[in-house]
């Protein structure tokens, strides 16, 4: 990092020593060599960490200019009383400059950081609940087979088993969003390791891992047959496709057909998950993947279990690709889900 930010502010000095020498020679405009350096601090400041590199371009500009572009050329006169008043002035306005610019990027660090910790921590608050009830089922039905399984029928303890079987696949997908969650966010930055995948391979992958808890639901896959590489996280991004194809049969209240759908248009690959259920309350839409509750589809008494964390987890993967995501009632009935990813990398993507 010291070696990125010594050759970004090295770059940014002599790139703006050579656009003053060349205002100077073809325009003879040497008024305008201390705003073009004061610029340059600025962006030093802007894309550098800390102060010193700003404040050593603030002092490299003013020696630069006493002695390349203040009479006696190249070489250096602090004597005359303007060239000492210019250098202090232009010292003062370019640490001023360098100061608040660093200032302004930390208090933008720590908002951000206060965010990501009070939805880390309204997340955790909100799912508790829902944590404690399928671990509570799965006590209450330990209990009666321990302490009355001998007078249960076989058909009686495979209905508890079958439910505690249940509420314990339901824990380890909350878990592996949980651990998402922590993954994306515990140090301010975003963890994603991006690689070729073929469309083809994640579609099958996320279809064969979701029939195999939802054998009931059979998921319509419309695809193109192209070979279609994607740079992406294949893990995030499957998951992202497990917990959609989940929610709308967690959700979809009256769902008959539930359809995935991959396409590229342009630059960009587009996913859709849809289902022709209930559909998704209008005044719940604007704030559908800002927070847990906010994603509710149906009232808590008809749900079983929340997967409110789901969707917000698809959310922060889907914008760590640098993708959006949306939602919205399809005009013949029930949900759309969609999501994009780019097609190329950006090079400011960590």
């Amino acid at each position: 990092m010291k070696w990125k930010n010594f050759l970004i502010a090295f770059g940014i000095e002599i790139a703006t020593f050579c656009v003053c020498m060349i205002v100077d020679l073809l325009l003879d405009m040497k008024m305008l060599t201390p705003m073009i350096f004061i610029l340059g601090v600025f962006l030093v400041s802007r894309y550098t960490e800390g102060y010193f590199y700003g404040i050593a371009a603030s002092i490299a500009s003013v020696l630069l200019v006493n002695y390349a572009f203040t009479f006696p050329y190249f070489a250096f006169d602090f004597a005359p009383t303007v060239s000492f008043i210019s250098a202090v002035c232009m010292m003062t306005v370019t640490f001023i400059t360098s100061t608040m610019t660093t200032q302004i990027k930390r208090q933008s660090q720590v908002k951000a950081e206060n965010q990501r910790e009070k939805m880390r921590a309204n997340l955790l608050r909100a799912i508790s609940h829902d944590l404690r009830t399928p671990l509570t089922s799965i006590r209450g039905a330990c209990s009666v087979l321990l302490e009355d399984g001998a007078s249960l029928s076989d058909a009686q303890r495979r209905t508890l088993l079958a439910e505690m079987q249940e509420n314990s696949d339901w824990l380890v997908r909350m878990v592996e969003n949980l651990l998402t969650v922590t993954r994306i966010s515990a140090d301010g930055g975003v963890k994603i390791n991006k690689s070729p995948v073929v469309l083809e391979e994640l579609t099958e992958s996320a279809i064969s891992k979701f029939n195999k808890q939802h054998p009931e639901h059979p998921v319509r896959v419309d695809i193109p047959e192209e070979f279609i590489l994607i740079p992406m996280d294949a893990i995030l991004i499957e998951q992202v496709l497990v917990n959609l194809l989940e929610n709308a049969v967690q959700h979809a209240k009256g769902m008959t057909e539930l359809c995935f759908s991959a396409k590229v248009d342009g630059t960009e690959a587009i996913f859709a998950v849809e289902d022709d259920g209930a559909g998704i309350p209008e005044d719940r839409l604007p704030n559908l993947f800002s927070g847990y509750l906010g994603s509710e589809r149906i009232p808590a008494d008809n749900r079983k279990h929340n997967m409110g964390i789901g969707l917000s987890v698809c959310s922060t993967i889907i914008h760590a690709h640098g993708g959006t995501i949306s939602a919205e009632n399809r005009p013949e009935g029930g949900a759309r889900f969609r999501f994009s990813l780019p097609l190329e990398e950006k090079k400011d993507e960590q």
